[in-house]
């Protein structure tokens, strides 16, 4: 194939723009902040599902508080009523002798409710606590979880921005190449993982960066200018260059 020399050149500001291109695209999916974001979003749903647990503990606890209540409340009833039928007197003296029987195993057993009723109010009181806690947890993350987006987005909208302009300069040079020459670039380039074309510096292949040997050295020399050249090693296109030690 032959191109001027001048598309040559052309053709290695072209790969420094493409390199560039290629080295955003991977800043772009290995930003630190996306591992901080990944992390954060798997330890929000840990607290998630720690919050549903500290809520359902709650409920179930107020449930207990509730019944315990009522039983204290039920066996208060009883002893109002037992008192004042045996305040007033009524009934016979074996009645009155079994109300106030009565009277004084309700007071136990209310007793025993209310010390039940503390314990459950106690263990309440730690679960509420435990429950603020995960909320306090929860309003935390969500805090973190807006700073890192905030700083995703801050950098994604940087490398956007450059891309747009490296993007802009390719687009002004890759015309001016040529079909043939920009077609065999992007195929070498796809085939050796980005990287096309390479300059010949110091007599050596800027892509595999090995020397060249002597009959190689010869072979260029004796190349018609406009010769698009490609190294024996790696196979990519080989621009000479007034600092290709020729």
């Amino acid at each position: 194939m032959k191109a001027d020399l001048s598309r040559q050149w052309r053709l290695l500001d072209l790969q420094k723009l493409d390199t560039r291109l290629d080295q955003l695209n991977h800043r772009a999916g290995a930003l630190p902040v996306l591992a901080e974001l990944a992390a954060a979003h798997e330890q929000s749903t840990r607290v998630d599902e720690d919050l549903v647990l500290a809520r359902t503990a709650v409920t179930d606890i107020d449930r207990e508080i509730t019944k315990a209540d009522q039983d204290v409340q039920l066996v208060r009833d009883r002893s109002t009523r037992n008192r004042a039928r045996l305040d007033s007197g009524q009934g016979s003296p074996k009645e009155l002798q079994s109300m106030q029987h009565e009277l004084d195993t309700l007071a136990r057993r209310q007793s025993e409710l209310e010390d039940v009723e503390l314990e459950i109010m106690e263990r309440a009181e730690s679960l509420r606590s435990d429950l603020v806690e995960k909320e306090r947890k929860r309003t935390e993350l969500d805090e973190q979880l807006s700073r890192l987006e905030d700083q995703r987005d801050r950098d994604v909208r940087d490398i956007e921005s450059e891309r747009t302009d490296v993007s802009k300069d390719r687009d002004q040079i890759a015309p001016g190449l040529g079909d043939d020459l920009l077609a065999l670039y992007e195929k070498v380039r796809d085939q050796h993982g980005g990287l096309g074309a390479a300059a010949l510096i110091a007599r050596r292949c800027g892509g595999c960066q090995l020397e060249l040997n002597q009959a190689d050295l010869g072979r260029i020399r004796g190349a018609a200018e406009d010769e698009v050249l490609r190294c024996e090693e790696c196979r990519r296109i080989l621009v000479r260059t007034a600092e290709s030690g020729l």
